[in-house]
């Protein structure tokens, strides 16, 4: 008989820092929410029954040996340890490849666990103190550990995730064909929808409703980050939660005495990344690899996108969101949960462990609702590295196969994509762009992404031209004509728009 994969325990933590006396640290928070997990099984001794132990890349504070201090904590010893690079789709990868581990019986129990402390250590650091907790580089680190943009992108100001989403944002305003303001409109109710649900969540760092007006809308307290993104619209990673799953086989489940009830079955599963660079992407307004890692988990699944009763869709910018509704060909205002922590804006943004919530929150809903199926998803650096997971309680039919991701992925990089220059001359287009603000709302920076007249891409910056940067947040400057120059003193291109 197949021994499923089944999550049996989910378990959340958020400590709402008041004062450093009051910070937890962050492998003390996985503890915490591993223990909440154990006790939501069913069976509280479970941790001693774990077998592996793996810990999603720490932002906030490095240790030699993560899952080792989380171990000691527990006063657990597997056999197994894990700790991962960074990316925001890891939580679900991690339980793409625990759940296959666990059905070729190469582990038993799994832990899979994260936390961030980075609102403690944001107060210690304004209080100039240090935070007595153990640190270290760490040892072992597994997974691809690339940097996520090119030295011109860095070069150019692309290299933050605030700066790249709302490349995104212009380009999908533009295919949409909706003006500045409607566009505006149309995104403040995508995260108004967010909002709400972080409202009624016990665990969201800002349980409260915000209106897509006050979201939209620019003032000394939600100024702008980068256009089209207000402070509202962004990711907030100053956090300090944690969470944890328990995973296990259906077979072992039942040997461990852990009640039916409890079990959530892991019934498909994909990851696939787009084109690494940002610069080499198709285009700006869709994402081959989410539509192919939610794809391939629906059909392992034997599921449909009708068939999926609640998302929990990756959304640290409301970019990502619709990206990934675009790659399920859905819309912003489908009737079905589109998340269930309320998203990295409203919720928080516990770095790369934030699926670990969706995933936790997805278990939570489907036991309330056996007959569902729940569709996760995780993206990692620039809508980078995605992460699909489609979960039930029903119990799956036929044997459990995960797919070698790499069949996706040939697929992704067989696509089309134009040549890129890091010197660029001549007549061009733009094809997105994004306008950086300082803390005095103030434009200060231009970053286009554009093309030249025989197709080439290049990245650029226009003039710090006061009067252009505003122009650009109030006229549409996709599809713009211009010339670009590439300046060898600063090794930047230059882009000035005609007229």
């Amino acid at each position: 008989m197949t021994n499923y994969p089944v999550v049996v325990g989910v378990g959340q933590f958020t400590n709402r820092v008041k004062s450093l006396d009051e910070a937890v640290e962050p492998a003390e928070m996985m503890a915490r929410a591993s223990r909440n997990a154990a006790e939501d099984s069913g069976l509280p001794d479970i941790l001693s029954k774990v077998d592996s132990v793996q810990v999603v890349n720490l932002l906030t504070w490095p240790y030699p040996d993560a899952p080792g201090r989380v171990s000691e904590i527990l006063g657990i010893s597997p056999a197994h340890k894990l700790y991962t690079a960074v990316g925001g789709e890891t939580p679900q990868r991690l339980v793409n490849e625990a759940s296959e581990a666990i059905v070729q019986g190469k582990v038993g129990v799994a832990l899979l666990t994260g936390a961030e402390a980075m609102a403690s250590r944001t107060m210690a650091r304004k209080q100039d103190l240090m935070l007595d907790w153990p640190r270290g580089n760490p040892e072992h680190v597994v997974g691809d550990q690339r940097v996520g943009f090119t030295e011109s992108e860095a070069k150019h100001g692309a290299m933050t995730p605030v700066r790249v989403y709302p490349l995104f944002e212009n380009a999908l305003r533009a295919h949409l064909g909706h003006g500045i303001d409607e566009h505006q409109r149309y995104v403040g109710a995508l995260c108004e929808r967010l909002s709400a649900v972080a409202a009624s969540n016990p665990y969201a760092w800002f349980p409260e409703a915000q209106s897509a007006e006050k979201i939209t809308t620019v003032t000394p307290d939600n100024r702008w980050i980068c256009f089209p993104y207000p402070k509202l619209m962004n990711a907030i990673m100053q956090v300090d939660q944690s969470a944890s799953v328990i995973l296990t086989g259906s077979e072992t489940a039942r040997e461990l005495g852990i009640p039916e009830e409890k079990w959530v079955y892991v019934h498909g599963c994909g990851q696939a990344n787009d084109k690494w660079f940002v610069s080499d992407r198709v285009n700006y307004h869709t994402s081959p690899a989410i539509k192919a890692a939610t794809g391939r988990a629906m059909d392992m699944a034997g599921v449909r996108v009708d068939d999926i009763a609640i998302f929990d869709l990756y959304s640290c910018f409301p970019s990502a969101v619709q990206l990934g509704l675009d790659a399920l060909g859905l819309k912003t205002d489908d009737p079905r949960p589109l998340t269930l922590t309320g998203g990295l804006p409203y919720f928080g943004g516990p770095g790369n462990n934030y699926v670990m919530h969706s995933i936790s929150s997805a278990v939570e809903r489907l036991r309330e609702r056996p007959e569902d199926y729940a569709l996760v998803t995780g993206n990692g650096w620039f809508v980078t590295k995605h992460s699909a997971g489609v979960y039930s309680c029903r119990r799956p039919d036929g044997e459990w196969n995960r797919a070698d991701p790499k069949a996706d992925q040939d697929q992704v990089e067989a696509m089309d994509s134009p040549p890129v220059t890091d010197e660029a001359n001549g007549a061009a287009t733009v094809e997105t762009y994004t306008v950086v603000f300082d803390r005095d709302n103030q434009p200060e920076l231009g970053i286009v992404i554009g093309r030249l007249s025989d197709g080439t891409r290049f990245v650029a910056n226009t003039p710090q031209d006061t009067e252009l940067l505003t122009s650009m947040t109030r006229e549409e400057f996709v599809g713009r004509a211009g010339r670009v120059a590439h300046d060898a003193s600063s090794g930047k291109n230059i882009f000035e728009p005609a007229g």
